[in-house]
């Protein structure tokens, strides 16, 4: 898997439930490993509200041959135009924790890790429906402390019905995700997250979880108006 793109944009409806019920594949676009297409959520939103399914707002999370492969895509097919309205950044991996199958093969890391350079992070699970109840209990505040983060400088959430959920952030820095992930950071009630993975270590919300951290290569368009969401480093 040499290249990956999260995307998102606002498209037509019947667009986005075609992508979400049948998403491209390796067969039908060249140069395509795997592509996961969800309705975009609002961290923290409550959780009856049309905010926590977007449909219009459709993010595309995929991993690529190459540059080629995703120019050839968004150009020359409807639902990568559709997608070109919007935003997308381009991501080389860094580091992988845990196991989804579509994306096995990565290994745990991949060369040198500057803890002060700006990191993408992606989580992708597979929802046990039995305990949605919980994971909704545990994931919530987990939610809002990521979309409140000082360290974020943009966050947001997917899914597919029944059992696909996902997480997007972009961090100014390796150390502050990190700080985050391990309780450590200097905000209210900063152990949220670590202490809903200690109960994910009690009983698992998920059959398959697996968080993914990325160095951005380059954006394209804009979001709601932002641009260059990623920041540089050096």
């Amino acid at each position: 898997m040499k290249l990956f793109t999260f995307h998102l944009a606002k498209i037509r409806i019947d667009t986005a439930v075609k992508a979400l019920l049948r998403p491209p594949n390796q067969d039908q676009v060249r140069g395509l490993i795997h592509a996961e297409c969800m309705s975009k959520m609002t961290l923290g939103a409550p959780i009856l509200s049309p905010a926590r399914m977007q449909l219009r707002h459709l993010v595309m999370f995929a991993a690529w041959e190459s540059h080629t492969a995703i120019d050839d895509f968004l150009d020359g097919t409807s639902l990568g135009q559709a997608l070109s309205t919007g935003w997308h950044v381009r991501l080389a991996f860094l580091r992988r924790w845990g196991h989804i199958t579509e994306f096995a093969g990565l290994p745990e890391r991949v060369g040198e890790q500057d803890s002060e350079a700006p990191v993408v992070a992606v989580t992708l699970a597979r929802m046990k429906l039995t305990q949605v109840p919980r994971f909704i209990h545990w994931g919530k505040p987990v939610e809002e402390f990521v979309r409140d983060h000082p360290g974020t400088t943009f966050a947001t959430a997917a899914m597919r019905p029944p059992r696909t959920v996902s997480t997007f952030s972009v961090w100014t820095s390796q150390r502050e995700m990190i700080q985050m992930v391990r309780g450590h950071s200097s905000v209210p009630q900063p152990k949220r997250h670590a202490a809903a993975m200690v109960e994910r270590e009690r009983k698992d919300f998920h059959f398959e979880f697996t968080t993914l951290r990325f160095r951005s290569i380059a954006e394209y368009g804009e979001w709601e108006g932002r641009t260059q969401i990623v920041p540089t480093h050096g």
